[in-house]
């Protein structure tokens, strides 16, 4: 969950979210591949081999939806601030 942006880069493209449409500096955001497959074994003889690559593609998902869609885990003190307290 690093973003791993140390250097300055001057100004970065941004980027929108393929969940919720905001506009996000590309450095921040999370790289989420989806996509399908193929289990039906008369379709696939159909298909071009070469083709089943073009059934997935790269998108990128701001930090906020990436929390709520589970694809990081929320930090780890934002999980021990609601341990004890939510049914107080």
């Amino acid at each position: 969950r690093s973003y791993q942006h140390t250097s300055s880069r001057g100004n970065e493209q941004r980027i929108r979210c393929a969940q919720c449409g905001c506009l996000v500096p590309r450095w921040k955001t999370f790289e989420v591949f989806r996509g399908f497959r193929i289990t039906d074994p008369t379709i696939l003889k159909q298909v071009d081999r070469r083709m089943l690559s073009f059934m997935q593609r790269k998108e990128r998902v701001c930090p906020k939806c990436a929390r709520f869609y589970h694809v990081v885990k929320r930090g780890k003190s934002e999980r021990k601030k609601g341990a004890g307290t939510r049914f107080a």
